[in-house]
This record gives structure tokens, C-alpha cells and sequence, in this order.
């Protein structure tokens, strides 16, 4: 399982490349945009082509995106879905030109009504995006939540409704966070529980599906449903799960992306410096996957 972390792209999107360098990172995650803010200025053509090539030559792999987080999927709000709309298309068109693998984005909240209604919509605004998208590469990455609030996707058979309703498309994939896993209500704690979790998975959705791990502990016990991460080792999810997940043979082709906590100041603008956060957390699952930390 290859290792890596969310990235900063401050000062530019090739700056999260030479960051994840500095890092030993072996795959990336990014933002391709404010994550908090509807529009963003266009990719520049010389700082897509820097990106892929610094991409290329680091040997990175896979590169996802992360969407921003105002987009609801799920919305029955219709000016809200339109702009949801508009802004899951220039998600798609930044990865694509970035030559992403795709991008991770959360379901959606319940506005109103049932969350199978939700769900209907979630999926209803995926196959219009791709209908409008019909030859990009690159996929769409349901990640499964913690259930706060009225938030979807908090359950597999979320995730297996969605996909169902979009006649199983090979465009949509999924990413698996083992803090929303334990606070949604897995087990990932103990030998049996880690075990049924993952069967549950490959049973209601397809080990297959699977495209990344985002690989943070849990500052909130199991079955809170608050998403809060932690360092790894230093939260209840514990060192056991990223050990087995790691070692796990099935999910040799899957990389595991952290998105922990940043030290202060560390996202400055044009700063290409280590952050001692993500080297412990880096060196952390490393020791894990290559067998050097304690059992």
C-alpha cells in the first residue's frame, strides 16, 4: 500500500508536489481550489504542465483531488444544487486536466426529506455531470462520512444505493476514512470486528471500488458520529487498524492518504519546509507497513 498525505498548493499547485517530495510521500492528495469558496481563477496552461510533470518525475501515484466542501450532492434546495452542479463540473475539469486519477467528495447533507431521497439526488447529480463529462478519465471518489447531522454516506448501503442507481458506472469509485469508519459505527478495533468491516465493504459495494484509504485516527470513540481526526496511534482507532489495513494483501493497489493535523504555519504561502506533523504521522505508517514498528 503506497503512502502519502493532503498537500498544500499554496503559491500553486506544483508547490504540493515538491511538498509530498520533501515528505517521501508516495502518492497526493490536493485541493485544486479554496475548498471553501465557489469559484476560483482558472488553471494557468505552464502550472498545469509543471504539475505534471514534477507528478511524473517523483513517480507519484495515484494523485487524487478533494472537492470542496460547499458542494452538496444531496441538496433538494435547488439554487444550492445548481450551484453544486456548476462547481462538482469545474472539479472534474481541473482534475482532468491535472491528469488526476479523481476526485474525493462527500455525499451531501439532507436538506429535506428522506435520506433515500437524498441519495436519488446524490446520484441524479452524478450521471448529469458525467453525461456533460462523457470522456474524461478521471473518476468520482464517494467517500464515506461520520453520519453528523443529516449528512449521507455514513453506511455502505449508502454507498451501494448510489451506485445501484447509476447502473454500477466504472466512473465511480469510493474512499474509505478510518475516522468516519469508526465514528459512523465500524469496528475497526478488534480482529473480528476489522474483519466483518471489511467483508461487510466487499459485500455491499466491492473491494474493487475501492480507490483510496484516508488514513486519520479518531479524537471521538466509536459510534460518536462527530469527525474529528487525530494523530495516528494517538486517537481510538489505534495503531492495530493501520497495521492491518497496510499488510493487507487486497488493498496492496490502494494508497493511504493522511490528512491530519498541519503544524502552525506550515501552509505559508510559497514555503516548501517540513512539517514535523506530517513526518511523525508519515514515519508512523511506514513502520507500520514495513514491519519495523513494535507488534
Amino acid at each position: 500500500m503506497r503512502i502519502g498525505a493532503h498537500m498544500s498548493v499554496a503559491g500553486g499547485v506544483s508547490k504540493a508536489v515538491e511538498r509530498a517530495v520533501l515528505h517521501g510521500c508516495e502518492a497526493l492528495q490536493i485541493f485544486t481550489k479554496n475548498s471553501n469558496q465557489w469559484r476560483a481563477r482558472p488553471l494557468e496552461p505552464e502550472e498545469v504542465r509543471t504539475f505534471r510533470r514534477g507528478v511524473e518525475a517523483a513517480g507519484l501515484t495515484p494523485v487524487v483531488s478533494h472537492a470542496s466542501y460547499l458542494i452538496n450532492m444531496a441538496t433538494a434546495i435547488e439554487p444550492l444544487r445548481a450551484q453544486s452542479r456548476d462547481a462538482l463540473l469545474d472539479e472534474l475539469d481541473r482534475a482532468e486536466a491535472l491528469g488526476l486519477l479523481g476526485v474525493v467528495i462527500h455525499p451531501g447533507t439532507c436538506t429535506s426529506g428522506t435520506e433515500d431521497e437524498a441519495l436519488d439526488a446524490v446520484a441524479s447529480m452524478i450521471a448529469e455531470a458525467f453525461a456533460s463529462r462523457p470522456g474524461y478519465r478521471c473518476r468520482l471518489l464517494l467517500e464515506h462520512t461520520a453520519g453528523q447531522g443529516r449528512t449521507i454516506g455514513y453506511r455502505f448501503e449508502h454507498l451501494a444505493h448510489i451506485l445501484e442507481r447509476l447502473d454500477g458506472s466504472p466512473r465511480v469509485g469510493v474512499c474509505l476514512d478510518t475516522c468516519h469508519l469508526l465514528a459512523s459505527g465500524y469496528d475497526l478495533v478488534s480482529d473480528d470486528g476489522f474483519r466483518d468491516t471489511l467483508a461487510s465493504f466487499a459485500a455491499l459495494v466491492g473491494l474493487d471500488r475501492l480507490a483510496v484509504v484516508h488514513g486519520n485516527d479518531s479524537k471521538k470513540p466509536r459510534g460518536s458520529r462527530v469527525d474529528r481526526h487525530e494523530h495516528i496511534g494517538d486517537g481510538h482507532v489505534g495503531l492495530g487498524p493501520f497495521r492491518r489495513l497496510l499488510r493487507d494483501p487486497r488493498l496492496a493497489s490502494v494508497p493511504m492518504l493522511i490528512e491530519t493535523e498541519k503544524s502552525r504555519g506550515a501552509e505559508r504561502a510559497g514555503a516548501i519546509s517540513l512539517d514535523p506533523f506530517d513526518v511523525r504521522n508519515l514515519e508512523t505508517l511506514r513502520s507500520l507497513r514495513d514491519g519495523s514498528a513494535p507488534s
